[in-house]
């Protein structure tokens, strides 16, 4: 059967400080990479030539910072055609973004939620159809992990949900998002996840966190994936079936060998749960 998704199996966030190693030594266990297109476009010289390098080597799907959904600013159309054009130099076929915003009459460096309202709804995925309208592509956004929900009048499932209905876009699933959120908010993170549509799937995220309080988790990605995260993973491979699944890292970014030993926990997983789909298919 060929694979629907537009990757597949383990992947790895890239950081500059990778690239050299990469290129001269392969991780052969990385089956996709994960870049950042603002940090990368407008990049030529030694690091430009790295990019171009991997990029014609290995898949890659690319992941965005500052688009910003749901921001009361116009949607930055020569922005969205920045990312097209970077798309098409490095043949990356697959756009994600945050449903969250981080603009409001300049950048605010952080994203924030958008309100859960019938009204947002239709405001985010009417500029969700305008940047795909732009690129000729669906995108897939990402569930953001959150900390507030001002002026919420819609639980946060029921507006993800509504959103990628109403633009027809993908998901871009973060296993450790919904964990995060389910600590703060107080919710069932296996009954939450089951009710996303696995259909739209594209690729899901997995990563590390930190916590604030007892009851606070920060989605920090600046530790290792703890082992509830990790079998929240596999609920979903069980639930959904199995997925390209990429580690992030960002903050106290460990040597290239302990990342990529995380990574083949990834395989693990899929592995297990593949061999279980056939065991399910073979038995009727």
């Amino acid at each position: 059967m060929i694979s629907t998704f537009p990757v597949n199996g383990a992947g790895l966030g890239l950081r500059r400080a990778f690239t050299g190693l990469l290129s001269e030594s392969p991780a052969k266990n990385v089956d996709f990479y994960e870049c950042v297109p603002e940090n990368w476009m407008r990049f030529g010289g030694h690091y430009g030539k790295q990019l171009r390098a991997l990029t014609e080597r290995f898949p890659f799907v690319s992941h965005g910072l500052s688009l910003s959904l749901g921001s009361p600013d116009p949607l930055d159309v020569d922005f969205v055609r920045e990312i097209r054009d970077f798309l098409k130099q490095h043949q990356i076929n697959i756009y994600t973004e945050h449903l969250t915003y981080c603009s409001d009459g300049g950048h605010m460096y952080d994203l924030m939620p958008i309100p859960f309202t019938e009204e947002a709804v239709d405001y985010v995925a009417n500029r969700i159809i305008q940047v795909q309208d732009i690129l000729g592509e669906q995108i897939s956004i990402e569930n953001a992990s959150y900390y507030a929900a001002p002026g919420k009048e819609m639980d946060e499932i029921d507006f993800i949900n509504a959103v990628i209905k109403k633009a027809d876009c993908k998901l871009l699933i973060d296993i450790n998002n919904i964990y995060v959120n389910s600590v703060n908010h107080c919710y069932n993170a296996e009954e939450f996840m089951k009710q996303l549509p696995g259909g739209r799937i594209s690729y899901a995220h997995i990563a590390g966190h930190y916590h604030e309080a007892k009851d606070i988790i920060i989605d920090s990605h600046g530790t290792k994936v703890i082992d509830p995260v990790w079998r929240l993973l596999d609920t979903a491979y069980e639930h959904f079936g199995v997925f390209p699944t990429l580690l992030e890292r960002d903050l106290n970014i460990p040597p290239l060998a302990e990342l990529l030993d995380e990574v083949d926990l990834i395989h693990q997983a899929q592995s297990k749960h593949a061999a279980l789909d056939e065991k399910k298919l073979a038995a009727g």
